[in-house]
């Protein structure tokens, strides 16, 4: 059984979560709810729960205050938020859940599962990821948590060249030479990384801008990488890869 503490300002929002938890998560058991940031405090140091579902904005203050109370984080969190586009970017990328406000049953039922996985010890490295990624102004300055089934990795952006399909699974290279293969497809890794300096040249690949060393026009065209990687373009992408390096150029 997953005991859980729901801590939200709004009151409708607590009720409902507390019947839609009841109603679709049998393995779930609410000990207890709060309405603010210090209230959240005494009731986690209380209870312990095994996982916080945590507003952002509150009426004395956000999420993130909450959670820097404790010197080591060591129940699960998920969030809930109202957060606008760009910061939700930063949570994908810190792999870290969120459910946006109105709550969707389904999401809760899929996010309380994914937590009913997690491993404690890496949230810590989640919610320093988030941090940064919310702080951060360039789009390569941020930083992306990667996870495999031993490892969690928590990567630099500018530090990826290339992000290579392999059918529902997807291998990133790194300018270290890693190859880290995500259970994720390249499909969510082009919409994740929208805005951040990647480019999808061919239906196998989503290169980084950044580390494009030059474009070959012979057998094709292809791309050559920073880790000297040969990345052929999609004939369709040409003309466009050939506007992009130009606007690069000037």
């Amino acid at each position: 059984m997953v005991r859980v503490v729901l801590i939200d300002d709004e009151d409708h929002i607590r009720d409902s979560l507390v019947k839609l938890l009841e109603r679709n998560c049998q393995q779930v058991s609410v000990i207890g709810t709060a309405s603010g940031v210090h209230s959240g405090i005494r009731i986690i140091r209380e209870l312990n729960p095994d996982l916080v579902l945590l507003d952002i904005q509150m009426n004395d203050g956000t999420g993130f205050d909450l959670l820097q109370a404790f010197p080591r984080v060591d129940f699960k969190v998920i969030f809930i938020t109202a957060y606008d586009q760009y910061a939700l970017q930063a949570f994908r990328f810190s792999a870290i859940d969120y459910l946006l406000k109105p709550v969707n049953p389904e999401h809760l039922v899929s996010a309380i599962g994914r937590a009913a996985l997690f491993i404690r010890d890496h949230f810590n490295m989640q919610i320093e990821a988030l941090y940064e990624n919310l702080r951060s102004v360039s789009r390569q300055d941020k930083k992306i948590i990667l996870k495999t089934t031993e490892q969690i990795h928590l990567l630099d952006l500018k530090n990826i060249v290339t992000c290579e399909s392999d059918s529902c699974y997807t291998t990133v290279h790194t300018i270290e030479g890693e190859h880290i293969m995500v259970a994720k497809t390249l499909k969510e890794y082009e919409e994740m990384l929208a805005g951040c300096g990647f480019y999808r040249a061919h239906k196998s690949h989503l290169i980084n801008l950044a580390h494009i060393k030059r474009f070959d026009r012979q057998d094709g065209g292809y791309i050559v990488l920073t880790n000297d990687m040969k990345i052929p373009v999609a004939s369709r992408k040409r003309e466009e890869m050939m506007a992009l390096l130009e606007k690069m150029a000037e």
